[in-house]
């Protein structure tokens, strides 16, 4: 597993944008062209993290003990597994991303703690992640897991063979699980976030920025919670959160969606 410090990285791009020090310096240098195209992107990622904690705290409290957390990121203070625990100390979790250098913090960080795992493996790759070893000795498919594709589908073009992964995924969890999605959209500010992709895509990671019914399309299968998809500060706000002025401006959809019986 190798680690290329001179070729960006969208997880340790992120992971700068929440003030990590997993980054290298053409990691900097593409998150500042970033903040310059758009300005506030941190405050989107750190908005984006707590919509990610909304949605793990919803899943425990509607039963939900096992999480799949696809396109994990390098690990940050306010992890999945540290936000389960907090209510259920035997929350389990599998942590799944391409990027090694994702892979290789997160499993210095969760070391040997033997409710979590770290999987190296691409989104699409939907028979195999659900069939790892790791994956099955962790996870009891019988039972609800919360899947978590948190800021990861805007990485991804929409092909047939990403459509296939995604009911994959649907068709093996149990009902009741949950889907948490968040993506970037263009908002109120179409002309930046496109320039946004293009940085991104010529650092070679392509981003696609969808609207509101290009998302939902891809969520085919699961029955949208309340209040739906809506931009990322407006899924369910915790009591005592200050009111947002202007949602739009974070440019990010999020939802959770529950997989019925049938």
């Amino acid at each position: 597993m190798s680690v290329d410090p001179n070729r960006p990285s969208a997880a340790r791009i992120y992971d700068r944008y929440l003030g990590g020090t997993h980054n290298f310096a053409v990691d900097r240098a593409v998150a500042q062209r970033a903040v310059d195209l758009v300005p506030g992107i941190a405050g989107i990622a750190r908005a984006n993290r707590e919509f990610l904690h909304r949605a793990v705290r919803y899943a425990l409290g509607h039963g939900v003990r096992q999480f799949l957390d696809i396109g994990s990121g390098i690990p940050t203070e306010g992890n999945v597994h540290e936000i389960a625990r907090a209510q259920d100390p035997q929350a389990r979790v599998v942590y799944v991303d391409i990027d090694p250098t994702a892979v290789v913090h997160a499993r210095q960080i969760l070391g040997a703690d033997p409710r979590t795992a770290v999987v190296q493996a691409d989104l699409h790759q939907a028979g195999a992640i659900l069939a790892d070893p790791q994956v099955t000795a962790l996870l009891d498919f019988d039972r609800p897991i919360c899947l978590l594709l948190i800021a990861i589908l805007h990485f991804v073009p929409d092909t047939p063979e990403l459509r296939a992964a995604l009911r994959v995924y649907h068709d093996a969890l149990a009902p009741g699980s949950l889907l948490a999605v968040s993506h970037a959209t263009a908002s109120t500010r179409p002309e930046a976030m496109a320039r946004l992709a293009d940085l991104y895509t010529r650092t070679g990671t392509a981003m696609v920025i969808r609207d509101a019914g290009e998302l939902l399309s891809l969520l085919d299968g699961w029955d949208l919670v309340e209040p739906g998809l809506v931009f990322g500060p407006l899924w369910r706000p915790d009591p005592g959160d200050p009111p947002v002025e202007d949602p739009a401006t974070f440019a990010t959809l999020a939802a959770v969606g529950e997989r019925r019986g049938g």
